[in-house]
């Protein structure tokens, strides 16, 4: 017998559950589904992002259906388009081999045109925002005078997002309403307003203490300095090869430099946040859910009503103002009973916070060392390995081409073999790590706290090198500094005078970054002339102070055509 029959559910819902893979109901799934099935009561349930909400309304909601009756019969509120879409997806799913019901996503930034028809074709539940609905009401395309059961999902951010009066004015206008179903992480006074106002003595179930984390999740955090946050986010992404993850950002401008940089760097990356286009946020979002995006910057607004399942690891690339905040962002990993990790990444004056969302949410944080260079590679090096030890091969397939493969390699042996196929991907990042300094910060009075003001190199030592670029090509000091920190990882310890020409720049570098800067500068393009980038020699020095009085006849005779770096 299936644990879900023994709540109650019906046997054509019980195929769909099948079908998709359903076997053992979740904590809030056991306590909300017999208690939704049995009568008219309204119920409170208090339940974590990514514990099986959905299924604990949904189930029931699309039971209590009657197929003979052509108008709206349920309405489920959501936060978000993406809540929006993903919920009523999963209420079609469950109900695959019950074809009777009809159910309608409204959401703004889709045609309303379009949504109009689908409700008036007899639509028997919708799954909309609020903003939305409020619009459809307001033109009488909507009437919700025959809905029996309303379902306000994700209640407190949907009240964070100043969706109150929107609340307000559906839950007047569902007048002949049996049940308010209400679902939250956390129960701020806001949500107990609602339930106060709108509800009858409701059942209130919880799966676990108010804000508290999900047990499934591990919290870590990383101490650095403030130059050193990105270096810190690429070497936490870099030693956990292999990590399917979401990185939260505190604005959209900050979401999006991070991830343009972690693009430019080589990084499987994409944002989302307010300011793309629907059709783009659509299209990030796909790709994120279908695995062929591995890291998704976010913003906390553009990253709610994201479901999925198997996210490995959140990031936070600061902290959020709210400990109900970092709980709906950790909330997004761990999930389905599966384990996960919260990061975040932080400077010293953010320490006390944590310690601070340590006590509101019953959660224990573990201060971890940044990776060192070398730990990156190992770890890199194995999942290399592990990788070609659990690659599929298709034997029929490849075996015309063994021979030509045999006789080019006739000359190695096993462990040259072994050693040249793990470098192929060990070698790039043993070339950017090999002299990485140590970017921790340890407590006062430990030798290692003392940084070399060179940056950190094993040698100490600076290296003088000459840059095709200056001025006139819209470069400043600034942005030099920012490009250097932020795409190859440079402290502004390892960084000494910088002289800014029209037509080019010198600048001293700590010597264990030079290969690194070296090899990353030659892959840009500035005013259509490839970088270049060389020792600053004293007669290369005099060669290019030549070169910038010609560079300085030729701007006073055309223009400039300045570009920004």
């Amino acid at each position: 017998m299936n644990a879900f029959q023994e709540l109650g559910i019906a046997d054509e819902l019980l195929q769909g559950l099948v079908a998709l893979g359903f076997e053992t109901p979740t904590p809030v799934q056991q306590l909300v589904i017999p208690v939704a099935l049995e009568g008219n009561t309204d119920i409170i349930a208090l339940a974590h992002t990514g514990t099986g909400k959905t299924a604990a309304f949904g189930l029931p909601l699309l039971q209590r259906i009657d197929p003979s009756e052509r108008g709206i019969q349920g309405l489920v509120l959501c936060p978000t388009r993406e809540l929006c879409v993903q919920v009523a997806s999963d209420l079609e799913n469950y109900s695959q081999f019950a074809h009777q019901y009809k159910v309608v996503a409204v959401y703004g930034g889709a045609s309303i045109e379009t949504q109009i028809r689908q409700i008036k074709a007899g639509a028997q539940i919708i799954v909309a925002t609020p903003g939305r609905l409020m619009d459809l009401m307001t033109r009488k395309a909507v009437r919700l005078d025959t809905v029996h059961r309303v379902v306000l999902d994700e209640a407190d951010e949907m009240l964070n997002m100043g969706f109150k009066e929107a609340i307000d004015f559906i839950l007047a206008a569902a007048e002949d309403r049996q049940s308010i179903w209400l679902f939250s992480a956390t129960m701020p006074n806001e949500v107990r307003h609602i339930a106060s106002h709108y509800m009858k003595n409701p059942r209130e179930l919880s799966t676990g203490n108010q804000g508290q984390s999900n047990a499934n999740i591990e919290h870590q955090y990383f101490l650095c300095r403030a130059d050193d946050r990105f270096a810190t986010l690429k070497r936490v992404v870099d030693a956990n090869p292999g990590i399917y993850g979401l990185i939260f950002c505190r604005t959209k401008i900050e979401t999006q430099e991070v991830a343009e940089q972690m693009i430019r760097d080589g990084y499987n990356a994409d944002a989302l946040h307010g300011d793309l286009a629907q059709a783009d946020r659509d299209r990030v979002m796909q790709r994120f859910r279908e695995n062929n995006l591995q890291l998704l910057i976010a913003t906390d607004v553009a990253a709610r009503g994201l479901d999925v399942s198997n996210i490995s690891h959140v990031i936070n690339y600061g902290l959020p103002d709210e400990a109900e905040i970092y709980t709906h962002r950790s909330g997004r990993t761990g999930r389905a009973g599966k384990q996960g990790i919260s990061i975040s990444i932080i400077t010293s004056k953010y320490e006390e916070k944590i310690r601070l969302i340590e006590r509101k949410t019953k959660a224990s944080f573990t201060r971890k060392p940044i990776p060192s260079g070398i730990e990156v590679c190992e770890q890199q090096l194995y999942h290399i390995i592990n990788g070609i030890h659990t690659q599929e091969v298709h034997y029929e397939e490849i075996e015309p081409f063994m021979p030509r493969i045999y006789e080019e390699l006739k000359d190695l042996d096993k462990e040259e073999l072994i050693k040249r196929f793990a470098s192929v991907e060990f070698n790039r990042f043993l070339s950017y790590y090999r002299n990485a300094p140590d970017i921790n910060i340890y407590p006062r009075g430990d030798k290692r706290s003392v940084r070399p003001t060179t940056g950190g190199s094993p040698n100490g030592s600076m290296q003088r090198l000459f840059l095709n670029v200056g001025e006139m090509d819209g470069v400043n000091k600034k942005d030099f500094i920012k490009l250097l920190s932020r795409s190859f990882g440079v402290p502004t310890q390892a960084l000494g005078h910088i002289d800014m020409n029209r037509a080019y720049m010198h600048f001293d570098l700590d010597a264990g970054y030079v290969n690194v800067v070296r090899q990353g500068l030659s892959e840009f393009t500035i005013n259509g002339r490839r970088i270049r980038v060389d020792d600053a020699s004293p007669q290369k020095e005099k060669s290019s102070i030549r070169e910038n009085k010609v560079f300085d006849k030729f701007e006073k005779k055309g223009p400039k055509g300045k570009k920004k770096w």
